[in-house]
């Protein structure tokens, strides 16, 4: 896609021209990229200094037909006769009045300037140019990655950190993860990284793409069983309050986030979500959110970038209807999900001690 190209999507999307499926589609595009949004808040900054400045402008078009329409001589003849306090206020003290007023502009026009208004208008503009820069040199080198690949393919070791990258946890002991589909969407391999930093091949036997759901299953012969899995999988839905947690692999370790559930309907009112305040990032994407008593209650998805905090994750009974609907003849070994909760009655330090390595990071690689 073209710099003119993608300026023209992002009119689109912020003029609400998108349909529904196109404006989830690039939502979903900007909380993977974060140059794409930060070029959409940028360039939505830049179209709002346009209004105001088209604002203004018309303000002063209507002040000057306003002033067109007084007769000004027969009102300074009026006033001379009859001059009003104000005026006779202004024949007596204009001087300081004067002084005064230089002062308060002064004022205000310092202010203005250490705080760096008087500089936004340039700063937007210059920003925007340089980010879309950053975003075509960008597709310049991908460009040239992907001409040297199509020369020669060479094997990827399993410690290539691939192209994209999210998190995923277990299911079941006997390798069965679970994922989001937006992580492993046209995946030509996927590999999974454990808390020793070991890494397996895997292959996606089940997506769902509307709950955003993606189940893995690790065929390498270098996994061992991980033991009978800690948590368990609430079928009913959660309260608002609930204190939570996820914790994700974006990079090497795993990452802890904890906060609390804010709503029970995800973005734009999307009843398959939750919205909870939990701190995530680009690669948290498949990772579990839990209660504080160790109960799975959903699958982190996306985050809101214009509010801090806010992430939503799709609801744990939607993992288990894409449970139940997995062809059987893609199920290569039993799925036997785990019924007990063994983390109850731990404090957060020590369910995250037995949870972690149940917790994978999902690498993603595309030819």
């Amino acid at each position: 896609m073209s710099d003119n190209q993608l300026i023209e999507v992002i009119e689109r999307y912020l003029n609400g021209e998108m349909s529904q499926e196109e404006s989830a589609r690039f939502e979903m595009l900007r909380n993977e990229n974060a140059s794409v949004n930060n070029l959409v808040t940028e360039h939505k900054d830049f179209t709002n200094l346009i209004k105001q400045y088209g604002e203004r402008l018309e303000l002063e078009r209507r002040l000057n037909a306003i002033h067109d329409e007084i007769d000004v001589h027969s009102l300074k003849e009026e006033l001379m006769i009859h001059p009003s306090w104000i005026v006779q206020l202004w024949r007596n003290h204009h001087s300081k009045i004067s002084v005064a007023a230089s002062i308060a502009i002064f004022a205000v026009l310092c202010t203005m300037f250490f705080t760096g208004y008087l500089n936004n208008h340039d700063n937007n503009y210059v920003k925007l140019k340089l980010d879309v820069q950053k975003i075509k040199q960008k597709t310049d080198n991908l460009d040239s990655r992907v001409n040297k690949l199509n020369v020669h393919v060479a094997p990827k070791p399993a410690d290539n950190p691939g192209n994209f990258r999210g998190t995923g946890f277990a299911i079941s002991s006997n390798g069965y993860i679970v994922t989001n589909y937006h992580v492993v969407r046209d995946a030509d391999d996927v590999y999974v990284q454990n808390d020793e930093g070991k890494s397996f091949k895997s292959k996606v036997i089940y997506t769902d793409p509307q709950s955003d759901i993606a189940i893995l299953s690790i065929n390498d012969t270098a996994f061992r069983s991980l033991g009978a899995i800690p948590y368990s999988f609430k079928k009913s839905e959660s309260e608002i309050g609930e204190n939570v947690f996820t914790l994700g692999r974006p990079r090497d370790g795993v990452i802890l986030g904890a906060g609390f559930l804010t709503a029970s309907t995800g973005f734009k009112g999307d009843t398959t979500q939750y919205q909870v305040s939990t701190p995530v990032d680009f690669g948290n994407s498949g990772g579990p959110l839990l209660d504080n008593k160790g109960n799975l209650i959903g699958i982190i998805d996306a985050k809101e970038t214009h509010i801090e905090g806010a992430a939503f994750a799709v609801k744990s009974s939607y993992l288990l209807k894409a449970i139940q609907e997995i062809p059987a003849d893609s199920l290569q070994k039993p799925l036997i999900m785990n019924s007990k909760n063994s983390l109850t009655g731990l404090n957060e330090k020590q369910q995250v001690k037995k949870i972690r390595k149940y917790v994978f990071m999902v690498k993603v690689y595309n030819q």
